[in-house]
């Protein structure tokens, strides 16, 4: 199975992917830890991205999609794939589909975790608390929410149209969410 998880930054995308790739038996790829990995190991991808992320802006589309084609292409022949954080407009997801399907990649499932922005903001800000995360201030995760909701809405009609898009209400528990994900899964894993 390859999966896309979907969600604003907050929604909880890192600990729903690590659940289903857990109960599946994927590889949970994530583009903001693949990031952050990069930044921290000074790499010239890295420098690059950090200039963006500092700001709560997105990293260009070359640089995501070239730290993600190896991971994606490893796991998807280690069976299968959880990715999260990318893409995050439909620009991004038209070009990772015209590079991953030839290659037999893309993705068959998009997973939409729906958040109130209030609930999100608070999980970000709360979450900076303890992580450390320097992108985690109030004023960094007000825009990265609105840089979030402009280009990702058009993404969920792409996913509805193009594979399977599926919708959890991530303001649950986070095992109720988690129970959500799972048994919808199941279901569509049989069509697959």
């Amino acid at each position: 199975m390859r999966l896309l998880l979907i969600g604003a930054p907050g929604a909880g995308k890192g600990t729903q992917a690590e659940r289903i790739a857990q109960r599946f038996g994927l590889v949970h790829i994530s583009s903001g830890d693949l990031l952050r990995e990069h930044v921290a190991r000074g790499t010239e991808l890295g420098q690059t991205a950090s200039e963006y992320m500092n700001k709560g802006d997105l990293v260009p589309d070359e640089l995501v999609l070239t730290m993600l084609r190896e991971p994606v292409i490893a796991a998807a022949e280690a069976g299968g794939y959880v990715l999260d954080g990318f893409p995050r407009n439909v620009g991004q997801a038209m070009e990772a589909y015209d590079i991953a399907k030839p290659l037999g990649v893309a993705v068959q499932v998009a997973v939409y975790l729906e958040v109130a922005r209030e609930s999100l903001i608070d999980r970000i800000v709360e979450r900076g608390k303890t992580s450390g995360r320097a992108d985690d201030t109030r004023e960094v995760v007000e825009h990265r929410i609105a840089v979030y909701e402009e280009s990702t809405w058009p993404l969920l009609d792409y996913y509805r149209e193009r594979e399977q898009l599926l919708q959890v209400d991530g303001d649950l528990p986070v095992d109720e969410v988690t129970d959500s994900v799972l048994a919808q899964l199941e279901r569509v894993r049989a069509t697959l």
